[in-house]
């Protein structure tokens, strides 16, 4: 009997955490472009705000803040909290297919059946070092950044989810992408997924 992973045909949405730095996103877009599925990341705060009729610059600097930065902010009447949940539910409900990149998706979608989620963590050495050469920023400020993103995005994430950011209980799949660089991880998380949905 064909059970619901062995079905090509059915909804996949692939919710992508990561830390910064870890290259998290640019392998989440891999996975995107090789499955030829939809991305989103922070240009779904395009789609939210044309669906309100409102202007994206309003809602990105709460984009994956902690709850406190919500706090009494609306626009024109829309929680700036729960705008991009209710879309993404929104996308799941129509049955649609995609990789998202945070938003705390894997919770906001926990329990639906073509979930899979990922979280891509990285050693510190090279989460720094990949930080200092594609900002041009010194070793020291780097780590500092990669402490404050991630900080916010745990805060953010524990917030909203019962499973606390980047614990490995909480993710279908926890992968390093220091052992084997970005390629190799997507190949890694693409089959994985492939042999979730039973895809050759």
């Amino acid at each position: 009997m064909e059970t619901d992973m062995e079905h090509e045909d059915r909804q996949v949405i692939i919710a992508v955490g990561r830390e910064y730095g870890s290259g998290g996103h640019e392998i989440a877009k891999m996975i995107a472009e090789r499955m030829n599925l939809p991305f989103y990341d922070r240009n779904l705060l395009s789609e939210v705000a044309r669906e309100k009729g409102i202007d994206v610059s309003a809602i990105e600097k709460y984009d994956e803040s902690p709850r406190h930065a919500f706090v009494s902010q609306t626009v024109r009447g829309y929680s700036n909290a729960n705008m991009e949940f209710d879309y993404i539910r929104a996308m799941a409900s129509r049955g649609d297919s995609f990789v998202i990149v945070g938003r705390c998706a894997d919770a906001i979608l926990a329990g639906n059946k073509g979930l899979i989620t990922i979280f891509v963590t990285a050693d510190d050495d090279r989460k720094i070092e990949r930080i200092s050469r594609i900002l041009n920023v010194s070793e020291a400020e780097a780590a500092r950044m990669i402490r404050a993103k991630n900080k916010k995005r745990k805060s953010y994430h524990n917030y909203y989810s019962d499973g606390k950011w980047g614990d490995s209980r909480y993710y279908d799949l926890l992968i390093n992408s220091s052992r084997l660089g970005l390629e190799k991880t997507a190949d890694v998380i693409e089959a994985y997924i492939k042999a979730r949905t039973g895809q050759s």
